[in-house]
C-alpha cells in the first residue's frame, strides 16, 4: 500500500536527492538569466540583441532534444544528469572569465548560452526520465507540486539575489557564486542511485503504438498519437510563446527607473505567485476538472501580460506578473502530470525530450520573438498583442482539441506501470485502453 499524504513523496530517497540538485540548478541558471541580460542590454541596448540570447539557447535545445531524448532511454540518467551539471559548470566558468575584460564580446557570449543549451538539453531528458520512475504513479502529482515549490523558489531568490549581487560588485562576482551553485548539485546527484535504461518484454497493450525502442522518433509518434498530449503541450507552447515577456524585462527595467535589483525583483515575480500556487496545490487534492482548469489558467497568464504591458507603476508591474506566475503554474503542474500519467516507461526519456521542445520553443524561441516583435512595434505595443494572442490561442484550443477541454483526470483510474491509461474519462470523452 503505497502511501498518499502529501509528505510520502518526500520520503523517497533519490527524489529528495535529485529535488536538492534541480534546486541549486535552477538557482544557478535563473541568476545567470539574470546577469547575462542585463550585460547585453548594457552592450547593446537592443530589444533585437536580448531576443537574440533566446534564440542562442534554443537552437541547440530544439536541435538535439530528441536525440538526448532517445540517449536517456538507452544509457543510466544518473551519468547523464551529472555529465550535463557539469557542462554547465564549464560554461558559467567561461562566462567568468568573459565579463572580467573591459568589454565582453557578444558574440562569444551567445556562443556560450548555446553551449548552456546544449547541456541543459541532456539535463532535461535525463531529470525528468529519472524523476518519474523513481515515484510512484499514484503521488507523482505530488512529486510535480513539490518539484514546482523547489523550482519557485529558486526562481524568487536566484534574479533577486543576482541583481543584488549585480548592482552592487558587478558581474565576476555573481558568475562566481553561480559556479558555487551548481558544484553543490553536482555533489548532490552524484549521490543518486543508478537509473540503467527499462528493457521492454511484454508486447504492447491494444492503442499503443508498437514502436522499435532504437528509433529515436518513437517518442514524437507517441505524443501525436494522444491528443491530450500534444493538446496540452501545444496551447502552453504557443501561450508563453506569444504571452511571455521575460527577454524584454532589462527594458521595462530601464523605463521603470529601477535598474539590476528592480530588474532582479521583475524576473522574480512571476516564480512568487507559482511558489504561492505550488505550495496550495502540495496540500490539495488534484483539480477535478483538469481540462477547464488548465484552458482558464493558460487564460488569465494571456489577460495578466497584457494588464503588466500596460501598467505604469512599479508595484503594479509586480502584482500582475505575479498572478500570471500562480496561472502559468497551474498549467505546468496539470501538463506534467498527464505525460507521467500517459507515458510508458520506456519512451520516457524520449517523451520527455518531446516535452522539452514544446518548451523551449515556447521560452527560448518566444523571448526571440518578443525582441524581433518589440523591435518592430515597440516594447509594449508588443507584449499587449502576445498576451491578447493567447486568448484568441485558449479559444481555438478548447474548439481543436474537446478532448482536453472535457478531461477530467481525477476520475480516471491507472494499472500497473505500462503508462497505458485504463479507464474512461469523465463524460465518456473517450476510452484509453
Amino acid at each position: 500500500m503505497i502511501d498518499t499524504d502529501n509528505y510520502a513523496v518526500l520520503r523517497i530517497r533519490d527524489f529528495r536527492l535529485m529535488l536538492g540538485s534541480r534546486f541549486f540548478v535552477t538557482l544557478a541558471l535563473q541568476m545567470q538569466a539574470l546577469v547575462v541580460g542585463w550585460q547585453v542590454f548594457k552592450l547593446t541596448n537592443s530589444a533585437l540583441a536580448l531576443g537574440l540570447i533566446g534564440l542562442a539557447e534554443a537552437i541547440p535545445i530544439m536541435g538535439c532534444s530528441l536525440w538526448a531524448g532517445h540517449l536517456a532511454d538507452r544509457v543510466d540518467k544518473q551519468r547523464m544528469i551529472q555529465q550535463g551539471q557539469g557542462g554547465l559548470v564549464l560554461c558559467s566558468a567561461v562566462l567568468l572569465a568573459l565579463s572580467l575584460s573591459k568589454r565582453p564580446s557578444v558574440l562569444l557570449i551567445y556562443l556560450v548560452i548555446g553551449l548552456t543549451g546544449l547541456f541543459r538539453t541532456l539535463l532535461w531528458s535525463s531529470t525528468i526520465s529519472y524523476t518519474e520512475m523513481s515515484v510512484p504513479r499514484e503521488i507523482y502529482s505530488k512529486a510535480v507540486a513539490w518539484t514546482s515549490t523547489l523550482w519557485q523558489i529558486a526562481a524568487v531568490v536566484g534574479p533577486a539575489v543576482g541583481g543584488w549581487i549585480y548592482s552592487l560588485w558587478d558581474a565576476p562576482l555573481a558568475y562566481t557564486v553561480i559556479i558555487g551553485f551548481l558544484v553543490i548539485a553536482v555533489l548532490q546527484s552524484s549521490r543518486l542511485s543508478p537509473k540503467p535504461p527499462v528493457v521492454r518484454t511484454s508486447s504492447p497493450a491494444s492503442g499503443e503504438p508498437t514502436e522499435d525502442p532504437s528509433n529515436f522518433l518513437s517518442g514524437v509518434r507517441f505524443v501525436f498519437s494522444q491528443p491530450v498530449i500534444w493538446g496540452a503541450l501545444s496551447l502552453d507552447m504557443f501561450a508563453v510563446l506569444f504571452g511571455g515577456a521575460t527577454a524584454l524585462l532589462p527594458i521595462f527595467a530601464e523605463m521603470l527607473h529601477v535598474g539590476p535589483s528592480g530588474l532582479g525583483l521583475l524576473r522574480a515575480a512571476p516564480a512568487f505567485g507559482a511558489l504561492l500556487m505550488s505550495i496550495y496545490q502540495a496540500h490539495r487534492p488534484p483539480f477535478r476538472k483538469t481540462g477547464q482548469v488548465f484552458l482558464r489558467s493558460v487564460a488569465i497568464f494571456g489577460l495578466c501580460m497584457v494588464a503588466f504591458a500596460l501598467a505604469k507603476q512599479f508595484v503594479l508591474c509586480l502584482i500582475f506578473l505575479a498572478v500570471s506566475g500562480m496561472a502559468d503554474n497551474v498549467s505546468v503542474v496539470v501538463r506534467a502530470s498527464i505525460l507521467q500519467a500517459f507515458t510508458p516507461d520506456h519512451l520516457r526519456g524520449r517523451v520527455s525530450s518531446v516535452n522539452g521542445v514544446f518548451v523551449s520553443s515556447s521560452n527560448e524561441i518566444g523571448a526571440f520573438e518578443s525582441g524581433v516583435v518589440a523591435n518592430l512595434m515597440g516594447t509594449v505595443p508588443s507584449v499587449v498583442f502576445g498576451g491578447l494572442m493567447t486568448l484568441v490561442i485558449v479559444a481555438l484550443s478548447a474548439w481543436w482539441t474537446p478532448e482536453l477541454r472535457r478531461l477530467k483526470m481525477g476520475e480516471l483510474s491507472f494499472t500497473g506501470r505500462d503508462g497505458i491509461l485504463r479507464g474512461e474519462a469523465a463524460g465518456g470523452v473517450e476510452r484509453w485502453q
